[in-house]
């Protein structure tokens, strides 16, 4: 059997690394880099070890959604016309992921999606996201989904339950292969003159579409005031480098004290942050899944969230987009240090570390027990 394993962005070799470990021990396995995020996934892959088999050019600055994804349709239809696979991996909901499982779904092989299932029911929040896992979830043949939750998104639109594994999320599963790298991150993280590594931090990230322009400026605005309320804790912004966010972020925030202003970290420094932070400020759909391994609380700045399970498990908050609903999910995290204690032991609820060898397990028709999560 050939498994041909896709994956173009930096989030997508993370959850996708466990999956081409534990493939490699049993199967011949080809890695594809479409090169979406050319940068960020290099830096991943190199961190992972993985060298891919193929690699396709695909992204050029400015390139609207429909070139990018006629691109990634033609090189990877080329691809499989090539290397044939009996089966094709995608991960998550990127154009990288739906292209590579249309193109394969026209060839005819048979595509395995994971992370199947995750659900806005909002086609424009997150946009392209949510369109691309809908539509991938009517073409492809095994769907992995991370949680119950997923599952029972797959079952409401009619995808046959046998076609469903439930595995837990591959994240968790990352987490535990660079466990040893993000304890010594601290050693390599630089934060700029004025920042300071020792302090418990506030993490904040922010890179979604449905936050550019006028709704990252009131999150920037927020951001200010909640920095000089509570100017005990190091804020750290890694800055995205899409200049729709890193133009008005680094106009809007420079010359805080207490906040770093740093370039985009590796992983193994993105798992050191979070592991040390007091609360994480997201729009991230990951870090709602990796901090919960950390037990830190997110709130989360976006209007849906497809990762309900953080939410229902009290990880995380769902604060939509208005500075007011942000600064006020913040400030209820930082005055009650209790309830952020009582997260410390609380299990992760995506995942236990397993997902990657259920998934392997299932695309070789062999039994395994599935997630419960």
């Amino acid at each position: 059997m050939k498994i041909m394993v896709v994956m173009g962005t930096r989030p997508e070799v993370i959850k996708l690394a466990p999956v081409v470990a534990a493939l490699r021990k049993q199967v011949d396995t080809i890695v594809c880099a479409t090169g979406q995020h050319r940068e960020m996934l290099a830096q991943a892959l190199d961190f992972f070890g993985i060298v891919p088999d193929v690699s396709v050019e695909t992204m050029s600055p400015g390139s609207s959604l429909n070139i990018l994804s006629a691109r990634l349709l033609t090189e990877m239809d080329e691809v499989f016309s090539r290397v044939r696979p009996d089966w094709v991996v995608v991960q998550g909901d990127t154009t990288t992921a739906f292209c590579a499982g249309l193109a394969a779904f026209h060839r005819g092989i048979r595509v395995a999606h994971v992370e199947a299932g995750l659900r806005t029911g909002d086609l424009q929040n997150p946009f392209p996201e949510e369109a691309n896992r809908s539509l991938l979830g009517r073409i492809v043949s095994r769907h992995f989904a991370p949680t119950q939750l997923a599952r029972q998104n797959l079952l409401r639109e009619g995808i046959d339950d046998s076609k469903i594994m439930v595995t837990g999320n591959t994240v968790v599963d990352a987490i535990m292969m660079a466990r040893d790298s993000w304890q010594r991150a601290s050693q390599s993280l630089v934060l700029p003159a004025g920042g300071e590594a020792g302090r418990e931090t506030i993490l904040v990230t922010c890179h979604r579409r449905e936050n550019f322009g006028d709704t990252l400026l009131g999150i920037c605005h927020v951001l200010r005031t909640l920095c000089s309320r509570y100017g005990q804790y190091q804020w750290v912004f890694p800055v995205h480098l899409n200049p729709a966010v890193r133009e008005p972020v680094m106009q809007e925030l420079g010359n805080i004290r207490n906040l770093a202003l740093i370039e985009p970290v590796d992983y193994p420094s993105s798992l050191y942050l979070i592991s040390r932070s007091a609360l994480v400020i997201s729009d991230s759909g990951g870090i709602q899944e990796e901090a919960p391994t950390f037990g830190v609380p997110v709130v989360v700045m976006r209007s849906h969230t497809e990762r309900r399970e953080g939410v229902d498990a009290g990880f995380s908050t769902l604060a939509g987009q208005r500075p007011e609903s942000i600064e006020a999910a913040v400030i209820d995290w930082l005055d009650d240090p209790e309830r952020r204690r009582a997260l410390r032991n609380r299990p992760n609820p995506y995942g236990d570390g397993r997902a990657s060898e259920r998934m392997v397990a299932s695309l070789l028709d062999h039994a395994v027990e599935a997630f419960n999560g």
